[in-house]
């Protein structure tokens, strides 16, 4: 079960691709009582938990996260065993005593940064104007020293598609091992970078590889994950994210949603299925969506049981539909299984062994969205 708690709509930043928009809402202590309680008792007994404190940005109420821990740890239903807890934050505010605490908490901390500042300051800019890659490298070098593995999501465009070896090789200068590359859903991409991603993914790709052969190994998941889906023979049902039953985003109204990337203004009722104080509508509205896709072409690939076209929110964001999905998502997915073989392939050629770096990798629930 993955629960995220969007606790706040607020946001120091005001990055021009952001799927939530900014607001002065904060989740009320008694509401985040009340979502914990339902969570607890919806997920069935033998599956573990994932609470992701998400935003906004929200590290600007580090109170109230730790309130909303203490409600977690104070149910009757937690074990440490079962339950993980996340924060996503862009990394502006990141100091040495919210380091402290993370670290003292158990909290996984993943950060946001798209890459070099000329990449960084593109698109992630504070309200002013001002740039924020230096204040953010800053902050993940000083998170780096504290936690042994960080991740870092980084979201590429249209525009910055073809700089993902840049980010990648900027990341890893900075000491990041764990890279998650995600595209920005809400763009208009075009035929004009579907035909470029088999390039862009393999350089990647062997970037990848050679990593491994100097013996200092990196998780970047297009990579990673395609090679742990083909390895398990397709995707399976625990690893898909299985929205509105498995999977449950709340704003900070209570409003639940299938995703968190779902949420948008919480004003409008495309996507949400109730609200936490109407507990019994929600349950009635939370099942599992349909969402594998129905195009034509899918249903007759041989690829498309290792290909992620049963990603809700991104089938909805690209092609208007929760099961239909877009010929760039087609484009993507068809080039990096390719560089997954490719580099799965090269790997037993040169007697490389992967299997430390996939552990989970097949999953598509990261502390990273």
């Amino acid at each position: 079960m993955k629960c995220t708690l969007a606790i706040t709509q607020k946001c120091n930043l005001a990055c021009d691709y952001c799927y939530i928009q900014k607001s002065g809402s904060t989740m009320l202590p008694h509401t985040a009582q009340k979502i914990v309680d339902y969570i607890f008792l919806k997920t069935p007994a033998d599956e573990k938990i994932e609470f992701g404190f998400f935003g906004g940005e929200p590290l600007l109420e580090l109170e109230l996260i730790k309130t909303i821990i203490n409600i977690i740890r104070g149910n009757e239903l937690y074990t440490p065993e079962r339950v993980n807890l996340t924060v996503t934050t862009n990394g502006t505010i990141l100091d040495t005593p919210i380091i402290d605490f993370l670290t003292e908490t158990n909290v996984l901390l993943c950060i946001s940064c798209d890459g070099p500042p000329e990449i960084q300051n593109r698109h992630r800019r504070f309200k002013s104007g001002k740039d924020s890659a230096a204040l953010v490298e800053q902050n993940l070098g000083r998170a780096l020293s504290y936690f042994p593995s960080v991740p870092v999501n980084a979201v590429y465009s249209p525009e910055t598609l073809e700089a993902l070896p840049e980010v990648v090789d900027y990341l890893v200068s900075l000491g990041v091992e764990r890279i998650f590359l995600n595209p920005d859903i809400s763009a208009r991409w075009t035929k004009k970078e579907a035909d470029i991603l088999p390039t862009v993914f393999s350089t990647v790709g062997s970037m990848y590889l050679n990593y491994h052969l100097q013996k200092k190994p990196k998780y970047i998941s297009l990579i990673d994950s395609k090679i742990a889906i083909i390895l398990k023979g397709g995707y399976q049902l625990m690893d898909k994210c299985r929205m509105g039953d498995g999977e449950l985003a709340f704003a900070p109204s209570g409003n639940a949603y299938p995703c968190e990337r779902l949420i948008g203004s919480d004003t409008e009722n495309t996507h949400r299925l109730g609200n936490i104080y109407e507990v019994m509508e929600l349950g009635k509205r939370c099942h599992h969506i349909p969402t594998d896709a129905l195009n034509t072409e899918c249903l007759a690939c041989d690829l498309s049981g290792y290909c992620m076209n049963w990603c809700g929110c991104t089938n909805f964001a690209m092609a208007g539909r929760y099961d239909a999905a877009s010929p760039f998502l087609c484009a993507s997915e068809k080039a990096s299984i390719s560089v997954a073989l490719d580099t799965l392939r090269l790997a037993n050629e040169r007697n490389v062994n992967l299997a430390h770096n996939l552990a989970g990798a097949g999953s598509s629930h990261t502390a990273c969205t």
